[in-house]
């Protein structure tokens, strides 16, 4: 019977031995390929009348059909029935493909390649499975898939250059192939991790104008230290090591070292891949100072208003941190006047022998555009309109990079999405018009909460809260809160339109019940039980400025014991123990800072009063200004200022709710001293609180050490002051300083504190370390 053959027969068996077997699989395939005129010189050429399919179990007749270029009725000789082997093969299903004719029928067999029925994992504690799968996936080696022993042997060097990259430089990783039924195999991948190498010594040679201890606290990497555990930093990372050269590279460049170059690396590792040796050769050149600069170019712009962006002066040492934000700067000027497309380019002119440099910044502003159309996508729930009322950048006007900047920044402060990016893109077939894309990610916007916590003020708190912050796609907020503590219990209800009008006027009401125990206070004994209806609004002045006002009514059961002070008595004798009032509110805020968890840089000042008004039966009013100031010191140190001032009083007569009074003392106020616990108290020394109230608390905020880009923790040191008295008693004041910890942990957020009080007096009830904590579950 005439027939073609073409078998891999050895072909796969080669595939291990790595590029010298891959070659000679691709010489055999190339002379099989030769053979194939040759084989098919003997067949005689006959007319198809059917077509037989066998040797198939998994894969379908049909398959082979439609891979099959001859059909019936076609004439089949040597060359066509190559060309079907070859097409076969191609599909990478067969191992084994035969062509054999029989009284006109052609008959194709074929022998499959298994199919993977799983791929498992043994010893993987670095990666978890479903990581290690999706790896095996793209390279082409998953359950469901042809079986391809190259595909394996790639895949096994894949994963030992995973642990690779994590430090585990002894990893050990075999594959074995079980055969299973029905041409199927399991792939199972035995993992020998062993332990991580570790970086025992860094070392920077040609350092001549800064320590080696100063260049190191620039690297990521590190020698094992108390936190790297944690870190991993002191494991070495080919992707870490570039970008310490990188800053290592910026250092130099920011402190004038024009010429710094990085000559080499060398990693070297013990013979037992324990241990980690990393040498940085560097050559620092010589420090350039500026000693011009000059503009050419299409200034579009004024020079004058160009030479108001520079960030250096002739004179001072060069710093390609400073040029760049001269440079950003400048093209954001011209972005604002339309010029989407700014360019400015800085050629330097070096003289070594005085050791300056000049420049000539030329400037390109490209072409003015407009834009066109802004399109918004990515937002299912989310109305349009909820984000083109956010936008600063409007249809029809010219392009500015200032508000574009801002849309971004407000869309993304909505809390709606998880994700906000701005694209422009130029309208084809015009030279002055850009379309603006806002893609969003939205996330989930709704919650049901309950929850624990504890504080050492009010020992175990309970929680619960279900709030929509974006009601039915609309931006509408909608809460209920509880809130039960020892101190206070907080049942809410409110509801926040922040568009109640077109111009952004927001508008609100909230339903309250709010008790106070202060039994377990340092202040003396009372307890009030709230409830309250209020409405308040918002407009915006600024895009930072914001004035809000309310009014609210309240309904209070007020409850005093036998000892408690004086005025506590005076006060239920002339307003009974249950009250009345109705309260005006009204304030300011702006806020420029750059963020609200980890804040860098920025201001925050808030003026707020609340006033008893007629219609009710308190007369009093309540003010309370507070401004906080953040400077960055350095790249991970930052001062923080905090000022609070407030003032209570009463009015015509009538005095003063002493519940409304001021409190001074504990984890948020004056930390070292036991919560609410200083300032006047009654004749058996329980704070009673003050009617004028001064805190202030300067600290400095630092990275927790080993966990420097870790945004959730952070350090601070903290002096505090404060004063709380009926009138301006500056000798009241107290001191105190200590250490705090900020943390957002995955239990809730954390707040610890350690201080000592500096000038307390006789009376004065101290607690040195003070936390609050919540968790949500």
């Amino acid at each position: 019977m005439p027939r073609i053959k073409i078998e891999e027969g050895g072909i796969t068996d080669f595939r291990a031995g790595g590029d010298h077997s891959r070659i000679l699989r691709r010489w055999l395939s190339f002379l099989a390929g030769l053979l194939l005129p040759w084989q098919a010189a003997a067949f005689d050429a006959f007319s198809v009348t059917d077509i037989r399919v066998e040797g198939i179990q998994r894969t379908e007749a049909g398959t082979v059909f439609s891979y099959l270029p001859i059909k019936v009725g076609d004439t089949v000789d040597e060359d066509r029935a190559a060309e079907a082997i070859r097409a076969l093969y191609k599909t990478g299903f067969f191992k084994d493909v035969r062509i054999e004719a029989e009284a006109g029928v052609m008959i194709v067999s074929v022998v499959e390649r298994p199919a993977i029925a799983t791929v498992s994992f043994t010893g993987a504690k670095e990666f978890g499975d479903d990581k290690l799968k999706e790896i095996m996936k793209q390279i082409g080696l998953s359950e469901g898939r042809i079986f391809d022993r190259g595909l394996l042997d790639q895949a096994t060097q894949d994963l030992k250059s995973q642990y690779l990259s994590r430090g585990l430089y002894s990893a050990q990783v075999t594959a074995d192939v079980s055969p299973m039924e029905r041409n199927r195999v399991a792939v199972l991948f035995k993992i020998v991790e062993g332990d991580p190498a570790k970086i025992r010594q860094i070392n920077i040679i040609g350092n001549k104008q800064f320590k080696e201890s100063v260049l190191l606290d620039i690297f990521t990497l590190r020698t094992p230290g108390f936190f790297t555990w944690y870190t991993k930093n002191d494991q070495y990372s080919r992707q870490k090591l570039e970008a310490d050269l990188e800053a290592l590279r910026s250092f130099y460049l920011n402190k004038g070292f024009l010429e710094f170059t990085i000559d080499s690396t060398q990693v070297s590792i013990s013979p037992e891949k324990e241990d980690i040796f990393l040498t940085v050769n560097i050559t620092e050149g010589k420090r350039y100072t500026v000693s011009d600069v000059r503009f050419a170019g299409d200034l579009i712009v004024q020079e004058a208003d160009l030479r108001k962006d520079l960030q250096f002066k002739v004179g001072q040492e060069f710093s390609r941190e400073r040029l760049t934000e001269s440079i950003k700067l400048m093209v954001d000027r011209m972005g604002d006047l339309g010029y989407a497309f700014a360019n400015v380019n800085p050629v330097p002119e070096i003289d070594r022998t005085r050791g300056t440099v000049a420049y000539t910044l030329y400037v390109d502003p490209g072409r003015r555009v407009y834009i066109r159309r802004i399109n918004i996508t990515g937002n299912l729930t989310t109305r349009d309109e909820v984000i083109r009322r956010e936008m600063r950048q409007l249809e029809g006007a010219w392009y500015s990079t200032t508000k574009l900047r801002r849309s971004k920044t407000r869309v993304d402060k909505l809390g709606y999405f998880g994700d906000v990016a701005i694209d422009t893109v130029p309208v084809p077939n015009t030279h002055n018009q850009v379309d603006i894309n806002v893609a969003v990610v939205e996330r989930a916007t709704g919650s049901l909460q309950v929850g624990v916590g504890y504080s050492s003020t009010e020992k175990v708190v309970l929680t619960g809260s279900i709030s929509q912050s974006n009601v039915f796609g609309t931006g509408n907020n909608v809460a209920i809160e509880a809130n039960s503590g020892s101190v206070n219990t907080v049942y809410s209800v409110s509801f926040t339109k922040p568009y109640f009008t077109d111009d952004g006027v927001s508008a609100g009401f909230d339903a309250y019940r709010r008790d106070v125990d202060a039994n377990s206070l340092a202040v003396s004994s009372y307890r009030t039980k709230t409830w309250g209806l209020g409405l308040r609004f918002g407009v915006p002045v600024t895009e930072t400025d914001t004035i809000t006002y309310g009014l609210a009514y309240e309904h209070t059961e007020i409850g005093i014991f036998e000892n408690s002070p004086t005025q506590y008595q005076n006060f239920l004798a002339s307003y009974g123990d249950i009250t009345t009032s109705l309260l005006g509110s009204a304030g300011w805020a702006r806020d420029t800072r750059d963020s609200i968890i980890y804040t860098t840089s920025g201001n925050f000042d808030r003026l707020y009063g609340e006033a008893g008004l007629p219609g009710g039966e308190l007369r009093f009013y309540r003010l309370t200004f507070q401004h906080q100031t953040f400077y960055p010191l350095t790249r991970d140190l930052t001062l923080a200022l905090n000022g609070q001032i407030g003032l209570a009083e009463s009015y015509i007569n009538r005095p003063l709710p002493f519940y409304k009074s001021f409190y001074l003392g504990g984890v948020s106020s004056l930390r070292g001293y036991e919560p609410a616990s200083l300032g006047p108290t009654d004749s058996n020394g329980g704070a009673i609180g003050g009617q004028r109230q001064v805190l202030g608390n300067i600290e400095l905020l630092m990275p927790f050490p080993g966990l420097e880009k870790d945004r959730s923790v952070r350090l601070s040191a903290f002096i505090d002051a404060g004063m709380l008295s009926n009138k301006w008693e500056w000798s009241d004041t107290r001191f105190s300083a200590g250490v705090a910890l900020a943390w957002f942990s995955l239990v809730g957020p954390l707040k610890l504190s350690y201080g000592r009080a500096l000038n307390d007096e006789p009376g004065d009830k101290l607690q040195r370390l003070q936390f609050t904590l919540g968790t949500m579950f």
